[in-house]
């Protein structure tokens, strides 16, 4: 009798640890991702948690800093790119999974000034202003905002006059810290982070930047070991629910390109 109740306790115990969620263990991906990215990928990650259980640990920076980080082998699981050449690039190297790549959104940029100072430009020629006397771009040596802001500086024929004034930030959101701190008087920055801040913004055509029209890209990393949570974020983020919110911070998205 003993023995026979000693077995039921045993079969119970091995019930219960057989069904209850391994809370302990929960999965968990790393998301490299432009800074662009980042209040609509703060509302997505946290969305996607909710509705899958999966944690998601985000790194935002500079596209091609984050490019560099996984191609020296950096542990994340997806990388969401400014600018599709770095994703291509990547997996010309094998650093990501070429099966994976897909276009999410397109993205613009706009000229940003604060709303307590009198400088309010309307166009990039505005900024030929001398009472511009800072003016902050993302480095166009890394970040595809920046190298789109260069290129919108060149051909609206200002960028030889104003260059001297211009502060690099190291990605777009920094940009945007170093114009809203009033360390600069403007900055040309992402209109996804644009539209979210309280300050006075103005669109610069498309037109003026067409060799960096910022369709951005991602991608699995080869060398991650969370693969399907890592292609459930991707789903997630290409899904009606994603694209609502991707919307709400005016990113272009594919089927409106």
């Amino acid at each position: 009798m003993i023995r026979s109740f000693s077995l039921l306790l045993f079969a119970l115990w091995m019930l219960t640890a057989c069904s209850t969620p391994q809370a302990t263990a929960a999965t968990e991906i790393t998301v490299a991702a432009a800074a662009d990215l980042t209040p609509a990928f703060q509302e997505i990650g946290a969305l996607f948690t909710e509705r899958t259980g999966i944690q998601v640990v985000f790194n935002f920076g500079s596209t091609g800093q984050l490019a560099q980080q996984i191609e020296r082998g950096a542990p994340f699981d997806v990388f969401y790119a400014a600018n599709k050449s770095f994703v291509e690039d990547l997996a010309a190297k094998g650093a990501v999974d070429e099966s994976s790549m897909t276009i999410y959104a397109q993205g613009r940029i706009t000229v940003w000034t604060r709303p307590d100072q009198g400088l309010q430009p309307q166009q990039l020629t505005d900024l030929l202003d001398p009472a511009y006397r800072r003016i902050a771009i993302p480095n166009p040596e890394h970040a595809p905002y920046g190298q789109a802001a260069r290129e919108a500086l060149e051909r609206a024929g200002i960028w030889e006059q104003i260059k001297d004034r211009l502060v690099f930030g190291e990605n777009v959101a920094q940009t945007l810290t170093l114009a809203d701190t009033g360390n600069v008087e403007a900055a040309i920055v992402a209109l996804s982070l644009s539209v979210q801040s309280n300050g006075h913004w103005v669109l610069i055509p498309a037109e003026l930047h067409p060799d960096y029209p910022l369709i951005q890209m991602a991608a699995i990393v080869t060398s991650s070991k969370q693969r399907e949570a890592a292609r459930r974020f991707m789903n997630f983020v290409s899904s009606p629910e994603g694209h609502e919110i991707m919307s709400k911070y005016h990113f272009i998205l594919p089927n409106e390109r």
